[in-house]
């Protein structure tokens, strides 16, 4: 196992399960685009907000590929719905759903880039959230 494969299993061991602040700072550079901000803060705090959805939310690793400064990660995930998401309630509902992220390190071993796609309309479906197309006109199948 290269140094950067394990900097990335430890990432999401630590970091998104764990919630562990100290390995975000050590693995996160301060300048790194993530959701909601930039560094290892705006990370921990995008992490804190979806563990508040879903306090038993687990990551698991599916794959990890290597390649040169670039880890790519393909992931499962799981968790219960016991907190508001965005604007849906708290429905009690398990989900599962899958994504793929993808990790640029520095030469220090550092993150500096990530990015990430999932099935976030497979999560919402699974959570009862109804999605209508919009009508013709603009108006919505509400009327409004």
């Amino acid at each position: 196992m290269t140094d950067l494969e394990a900097a990335a299993r430890r990432f999401i061991a630590d970091v998104w399960n764990a919630g562990n602040e100290q390995s975000a700072y050590d693995l996160v550079a301060e300048d790194c685009p993530g959701l909601g901000g930039t560094g290892p803060a705006a990370m921990l705090a995008w992490h804190r907000d979806r563990r508040a959805a879903f306090p038993d939310l687990r990551y698991k690793l599916v794959e990890l590929v290597a390649a040169g400064d670039r880890v790519a990660v393909h992931w499962r995930a799981a968790g219960t719905q016991a907190g508001q998401f965005g604007p849906v309630p708290p429905t009690h509902q398990v989900v599962s759903y899958s994504g793929a992220t993808f990790l640029r390190f520095d030469d220090t071993g550092r993150i500096i880039d990530v990015w990430s796609v999932n099935e976030l309309f497979q999560l919402l479906q699974q959570l009862g959230v109804e999605m209508l197309p919009p009508l013709p006109g603009g108006l919505s199948a509400t009327g409004e």
